[in-house]
C-alpha cells in the first residue's frame, strides 16, 4: 500500500459558483465529511485538516501569498488511482464550494532506509 496526500482546493470563483447553484450546505456537508471519514477510516493515515494562508520562502525572504490549498488528508492505497477514486463524490464537491483534490504519492526519501 502507497501513502497518498490529498490537497482540497478552492477558489473565491468555485465559492461564488457553489452558493449560486445552492450547492453548499455546511450541515448537511459536515455530516457528509463524517460518513467519508468513517467510511475511510482503515485508509486515512493523517486525518489533516484545514490550511491557512500561506507563507512563501524563497532566496528573497518571506512573502505572504495567496493559493487553492484549503485542506488536506493522507490516505492510504493500493496505487494512485485508487487513492484518486476515493475522493469520487466527495462532500467537497457536494456540500461545499471545493473545486478539486489533488492526489499526489508521498515517495521514499532517496538514501534514507525504512
Amino acid at each position: 500500500m502507497g501513502k497518498f496526500l490529498a490537497i482540497y482546493t478552492g477558489t473565491a470563483t468555485a465559492t461564488e459558483k457553489a452558493y449560486a447553484e445552492g450547492r453548499v450546505d455546511e450541515v448537511a456537508g459536515m455530516k457528509a465529511w463524517g460518513e467519508w471519514m468513517e467510511a475511510n477510516a482503515s485508509r486515512v493515515i493523517d486525518a489533516g485538516g484545514p490550511l491557512g494562508k500561506t507563507k512563501k520562502i524563497g532566496p528573497d525572504g518571506i512573502a505572504d501569498i495567496t493559493n487553492s490549498a484549503a485542506a488536506y488528508v493522507i490516505v492510504e492505497a493500493p496505487d494512485h488511482v485508487a487513492a484518486a477514486e476515493m475522493f469520487r463524490n466527495h462532500a467537497h464537491f457536494t456540500h461545499f464550494p471545493g473545486e478539486g483534490v489533488e492526489v499526489m504519492p508521498i515517495l521514499d526519501m532517496p538514501g534514507v532506509q525504512k
